[in-house]
């Protein structure tokens, strides 16, 4: 993917015209400074009338973990969203959405400062080696200019088609469940 476009940004409706998510899924406010299919930056507002402060901890309030990681890979699909669009506003292109990959994997994801409501999460990510499909990139986020989370994902893609690369070998190829056949059933 080329490094020469000019680096875009992304409101939040921009934002949920690249990707499928929707509230309360959909956890990117902005992007910015992305530079399509190579790195990106983007801001998650923490709010106390977010629906996960109900039961994570309801006298303490904290942003789950997974849900940082889940705005940091919709961070990573803007950087690759805005790489597929054949126009001048990606946000415009309406195939792009339905090419939105998966997670793949979370990889030496650490956490050193809790995140509560009123933080914003400052989100950057740069997108590494593509093999097979899968992609390996690193990410972080920071509040307040100290990180708060930082690590490495594996993110799939779909192809226009929607289609899926394998990311496990095929039944035949998986080892018995516990020796009794390929479903523990003699």
């Amino acid at each position: 993917m080329s490094t020469d476009r000019t680096a875009l940004a992304f409101s939040a409706d921009g934002i949920r015209a690249l990707l499928p998510h929707r509230a309360p899924m959909l956890l990117l406010d902005r992007a910015y400074d992305v530079h399509p299919g190579v790195s990106g930056s983007g801001i998650k507002n923490v709010t106390v009338a977010e629906a996960c402060f109900a039961g994570h901890y309801p006298d303490q309030a904290i942003l789950p973990g997974v849900l940082i990681v889940e705005a940091m890979a919709q961070l990573v699909a803007v950087v690759y969203a805005s790489a597929w669009s054949t126009g001048a506003d990606p946000a415009a292109d309406p195939g792009t959405a339905g090419r939105v990959g998966y997670l793949g994997a979370i990889r030496r994801m650490k956490f050193s400062r809790l995140v509560v409501p009123g933080d914003q999460l400052v989100l950057s990510t740069r997108l590494g080696q593509e093999f097979q499909g899968l992609t390996a990139v690193t990410v972080d986020a920071r509040c307040d200019g100290v990180t708060v989370a930082e690590g490495s994902l594996t993110v799939t893609q779909r192809g226009p088609s929607g289609a899926v690369p394998a990311t496990e070998p095929d039944e035949a190829a998986r080892p018995p469940l516990d020796g009794r056949g390929s479903h523990g059933i003699r």
